[in-house]
């Protein structure tokens, strides 16, 4: 284990943000990184725990080596602790930003509890600072070749895999970047476009290839052996209200993607909250993402809209570790709307009622009503300047037009979930991600991209063993 003793005698101690007045100002990384001593520091805190739940099914998907990599950084052996690392975490530089660190929350300490996620980001940047990370060529290639529909978190890990595995790994992407969510649904200051460039490259010296700008067909896809779908759940789910199509009405990834795609070009943005009334609808990660983008692009004021009641402050007791603590907290976003209007912008147990327009069809106001339970309370109807209404409803699952190009028949989430819960459709197609649970996490992504592949090995008639487990078969 680490130091018998750290985790009574060292804090917890987070990456801090930057300063938020500056932050506010670009889109650069929102986090300062710690130096050496700092990290040694935080691992030293980890109690190699008889029953550790950070790798178990409430904390890790991936099933990291949490305590054997923290005691390796303890240890100041940061090498040997990447190759532990590496060994189940494909892209710890995702997982290290993005990831809502569920092993943290299983963790015996709780609330007091390591920081794997900023540990993690720390040895992934390390070994690429020091150019321990190269590419990982298979011994053997297996003449199989297999197309990856979609360049998101699980189509990146399926595809990183199946190509170490032997085969000849397509990815297919109708986007002009690959990379998916992680690089245009999530804005810049949260998951750098640098960094997903940067492993895409180190992938294509792997082997892996990339073919941009085109749209899955399933008849130029026959030449492959296998094909994997991993388009995500890309369906939005809409208001259904009164002028729901005004001019100013968009849905969230569209005005996300808009800003990264202005933030990579250094052209204006298409969708703008610049000097604008802006309204989220949604209280998930991605509002707290449109609330913390319009910010910076200079808008006159935001608000966000939550149907539901805000959560408790503390656990209740149906919620008990090691669950994720279904508790009140404020995201960067939230922290710095509250640092540039002086008060917290979300709005609980209210949904727009209808959006009101003018001639010219572009929204200036939403009328909003208060819920109980999810029913309208007459009577509290209020009308609130907007010029930018951005809908972060959450997702319904594949799109309709994905699924039908490919004979697929959806289930009631809108996945690509067979019946025995596998990856395997039919024939030679297989469904992976978002695209089959439905909307999740990055982390978990990743993680079922990473089953798909190993379930498309089987099927080609390969070991089900993964490659290598030393750490020079990694790094």
């Amino acid at each position: 284990m680490g130091k018998p003793t750290g985790f009574m005698e060292v804090d917890r101690i987070e990456n801090p943000y930057r300063d938020a007045e500056t932050r506010l100002r670009d889109f650069d990384d929102l986090h300062v990184a710690q130096p050496a001593e700092a990290r040694r520091a935080q691992a030293s805190r980890c109690m190699s725990c008889g029953v550790p739940f950070c790798q178990s099914d409430f904390g890790c998907p991936l099933h990291n080596l949490i305590p054997e990599w923290n005691d390796l950084l303890y240890k100041g052996q940061e090498r040997e602790a990447l190759g532990r690392l590496l060994q189940t975490a494909p892209f710890p530089e995702f997982t290290g930003r993005v990831c809502p660190a569920l092993c943290e929350k299983a963790c015996n300490l709780e609330k007091n509890a390591l920081t794997n996620r900023d540990n993690e980001l720390y040895l992934i940047e390390t070994g690429f600072a020091n150019g321990w990370v190269h590419p990982r060529m298979p011994k053997t290639r297996t003449g199989k070749r297999v197309a990856v529909v979609g360049s998101g978190p699980s189509g990146l890990a399926a595809a990183d895999l199946l190509n170490r595995l032997g085969h000849e790994a397509t990815v297919i992407e109708r986007a002009d970047r690959p990379g998916g969510l992680l690089m245009y649904g999530i804005p810049n200051m949260k998951l750098p476009k640098h960094v997903v460039e940067r492993r895409i490259r180190l992938m294509e010296a792997e082997g892996v290839r990339f073919q941009l700008n085109t749209e899955a067909n399933p008849a130029a896809l026959k030449a492959y052996d296998a094909v994997l779908l991993c388009g995500g759940a890309k369906k939005p789910r809409a208001l259904n209200v009164p002028n729901d199509d005004a001019k100013g009405v968009h849905f969230a990834v569209d005005y996300l993607t808009a800003a990264t795609g202005a933030v990579l070009s250094g052209d204006s943005p298409s969708i703008t909250a610049k000097g604008k009334a802006v309204i989220v609808v949604g209280g998930g990660d991605t509002g707290n993402d449109c609330v913390g983008t319009a910010l910076r692009q200079g808008c006159a004021s935001v608000l966000q809209l939550e149907m539901m009641p805000a959560l408790p402050a503390e656990r209740t007791a149906s919620n008990p570790w090691p669950e994720w603590p279904r508790t009140l907290r404020a995201d960067y976003g939230q922290l710095e709307a509250i640092f540039r209007q002086g008060g917290d912008p979300r709005v609980y147990e209210t949904t727009v009622r209808r959006i009101i327009a003018d001639a010219s069809g572009q929204i200036t106001a939403v009328e909003t009503v208060r819920l109980q339970g999810f029913a309208p309370i007459s009577g509290t109807e209020k009308e609130m300047p907007c010029d930018l209404l951005l809908i972060a409803a959450g997702f319904l699952g594949c799109e309709t037009e994905t699924a039908n190009r490919f004979g697929v028949t959806l289930n009631a989430r809108g996945g690509m979930m067979p019946a025995d819960g596998s990856h395997h459709l039919r024939d030679n197609l297989f469904a992976a991600g978002d695209m089959r649970t439905g909307q999740s996490l990055v982390v978990r992504a990743l993680a079922d991209g990473r089953a798909a592949a190993m379930e498309v090995n089987r099927w080609l008639g390969r070991s089900a063993e993964t490659p290598g487990t030393s750490v020079s078969a990694w790094m």
